[in-house]
């Protein structure tokens, strides 16, 4: 099956959706956003790995940043923070270059290093996309971590592809309908910037019927 461009929806919401479904469907169907520190610090540290004029070439390294990238068979598009080109006999030509290279994508993140695998299925669904785009085969990648300076390699499974392919599926079924799913309160939901849209406490206690129902029986 292939998407058309209209259909496509953005690859970053793929770690939203893992972490949350809800908050996905609040910042990508309804179109709603706050800010914290955690998204600012995030933000800043995006900024600077997506300076699109800093490519570099060092030796048998390319650096090229903010590449745009897309899927059909995924239904995506976005852009990569940095994609590393390495010279390797078993990679692929690239215009104005001698040899052969390898792409490897690397994904900047604030803090730390998580057990979940959220910022792993974005780095992985950034490599399914640069290997539909190349033909080639992207086996591992990389997420570097702005509290610790240091990188995580991810190998590319067949599991975590797999992971991808099903969160997008349903993503795209919930953005069809436009629908926005209950929520399902976590820790988590003390560190999201959208907790005072998303009213995790309220939802948790009681339905808006219930809530209406309450009022109403209430004396004047």
């Amino acid at each position: 099956m292939a998407y058309k461009e209209e259909e496509y929806l953005q690859l970053s919401g793929l770690q939203h959706f893992s972490f949350c479904r809800r908050q996905w469907a609040l910042i990508h169907i309804e179109q709603q956003w706050a800010e914290n520190f955690r998204t600012a610090d995030g933000r800043i540290l995006h900024e600077k790995a997506h300076d699109a004029s800093q490519r570099e070439r060092r030796g048998d390294l390319l650096i090229t940043r903010d590449m745009s990238v897309h899927s059909a068979s995924l239904g995506i598009s976005g852009s990569c923070d940095v994609v590393e080109f390495r010279r390797d006999s078993g990679g692929i030509p690239l215009p104005g270059q001698e040899g052969l290279w390898q792409p490897y994508p690397v994904e900047y993140k604030r803090g730390v290093a998580k057990i979940v695998d959220a910022d792993r299925l974005q780095l992985c669904a950034q490599a399914m996309c640069l290997e539909e785009m190349l033909c080639c085969d992207i086996p591992e990648g990389a997420l570097f971590y702005g509290e610790t300076r240091r990188r995580e390699i991810v190998a590319f499974s067949e599991e975590l592809r797999e992971q991808v392919r099903s969160l997008l599926t349903e993503m795209h079924e919930l953005y069809r309908r436009s629908h926005t799913p209950k929520v399902k309160p976590s820790k988590g939901c003390n560190a999201c910037s959208l907790r005072e849209l998303c009213l995790p406490k309220l939802m948790k206690k009681r339905s808006v019927t219930d809530y209406l129902r309450k009022s109403l029986e209430e004396p004047q």
